[in-house]
């Protein structure tokens, strides 16, 4: 294994490129706006919270609406850094709740091709896989467009499950 003194010197390069700051300060740039627009325009379906910067592996805020908070669970739109696409994760307040719901959800749609309950949530899925980010009007719509199609579908999925 290489030590820490490895790694810091070939992130001093990067960084003196100046390549990586810019990128990621305009990518978390667009997911603040984005959130920003999404609350607008579906402030009647949802509730929206905070930008969270992660520690450039995930981006990310949180979203909810009266069904999923009853239930203690929220939605989170990520754009996941390494793989560089645009997810969408269904999350518990509390690591009980989450086992429960894993419970439901790994033997659906959501988890078919998962043996282990994701890290940090119940479910994640590609919202957006090779996000345009050449073209941010028409990304912000596909985004908007399938976050609520997609999450329909896993309120829809709960609902069945009769968890409360």
């Amino acid at each position: 294994m290489k030590d820490l003194n490895h790694y810091v010197d070939i992130y001093k390069e990067q960084l003196k490129k100046g390549d990586i700051q810019e990128a990621y300060t305009a990518l978390v740039k667009y997911v603040t706006r984005l959130g920003t627009t999404l609350s607008k325009n579906l402030s009647e379906s949802y509730s929206f919270g905070s930008l969270f910067q992660g520690y450039m592996d995930y981006t990310y805020f949180y979203y909810s609406n009266d069904f999923l908070k009853k239930r203690k669970l929220k939605m989170g739109l990520v754009l996941n850094h390494s793989k560089m696409q645009f997810e969408v994760w269904l999350l518990g307040q509390t690591i009980p709740i989450q086992e429960k719901y894993w419970h439901y959800f790994k033997t659906t749609k959501w988890n078919e091709h998962r043996t282990t309950k994701p890290q940090y949530a119940i479910l994640e899925t590609v919202l957006i896989e090779n996000p345009n980010f050449n073209d941010l009007d028409v990304l912000s719509k596909q985004i908007e467009d399938n976050l609520v199609l997609v999450t329909q579908d896993i309120i829809q999925d709960i609902k069945r499950s009769k968890l409360t």
